[in-house]
């Protein structure tokens, strides 16, 4: 396997990784226990989660109304494309 193979399956397992913290954070609200920071939230979708926090976001529909969230998944989504550029270039 190559090393480019390696990073994309990283890449996708960490996308993965943001889409279940966005879902847990969707139930704890429901369910009314502690919740996950939303600053932790956005982190994780600027530094390379921008997909999995996007569809995390979507299909949940968790932090939709807040404009910040918004921001932080279209940041996180640039950064995303940029690095999916450089290791399938």
């Amino acid at each position: 396997m190559k090393f480019v193979e390696i990073l994309l399956i990283a890449f996708a397992f960490y996308n993965i990784i943001v889409f279940a913290f966005y879902a847990i954070d969707k139930y704890k609200a429901i369910h009314h226990l502690w919740r996950i920071p939303e600053r932790v939230l956005i982190l994780l979708a600027v530094f390379g989660g921008g997909i999995g926090a996007f569809l995390g976001g979507q299909i949940c529909h968790h932090k939709t109304r807040k404009s910040y969230f918004w921001i932080s998944w279209i940041v996180g989504l640039i950064v995303d494309v940029v690095i999916l550029y450089f290791l399938l270039k």
